[in-house]
This record gives C-alpha cells, sequence and structure tokens, in this order.
C-alpha cells in the first residue's frame, strides 16, 4: 500500500475519533450542569434542567453542522 492510499484510509478513523471525542465531552457537560434555569423564549418563560438546556443546543448545533455539510455537498460533481 503507498503511502498516499494509507493516508487516506486513517482519514474516516480520525474523524470518528474526533466526533466521539466531542460526543463525550458533551455529555459530561450536561450531566455536570443538572440544576433547574429560567430560559426566556420570546414571550415566555420556561424552567428546565440546564442539562436538557445544554442538550437542546446541542443537537441544534449537530443539525445545523450537518444540514450545512449537506448543502455544501450538492454543488459537487458525482465522480466517475
Amino acid at each position: 500500500m503507498s503511502n498516499e492510499a494509507a493516508k487516506v484510509s486513517k482519514k474516516p478513523k480520525v474523524k470518528l475519533a474526533i466526533v466521539v471525542g466531542m460526543v463525550i465531552l458533551a455529555l459530561v457537560l450536561i450531566l455536570q450542569n443538572m440544576t433547574s434555569v429560567e430560559t426566556r423564549l420570546l414571550f415566555a418563560t420556561v424552567t428546565m434542567p440546564r442539562a436538557l438546556l445544554l442538550a437542546i443546543v446541542f443537537g441544534l448545533g449537530a443539525l445545523t453542522g450537518l444540514v450545512g455539510a449537506w448543502n455544501m455537498g450538492k454543488g459537487k460533481p458525482p465522480k466517475a
């Protein structure tokens, strides 16, 4: 196997390791913040655990990243 092929095969493993690390970090942050907080959403005030608020924000960020990556991939020509 050439050096170039070795670099290509390691790339998905590195991405997976980064994603797993980010998820573990997010879970640690969420589980350490279990106190209730008041959050104002436009005209309503909602009381929820800080962990739930962090989980919602993390999920929205992940969804935004996935949609952005999906939209960027649409403009590329198909591989031959």
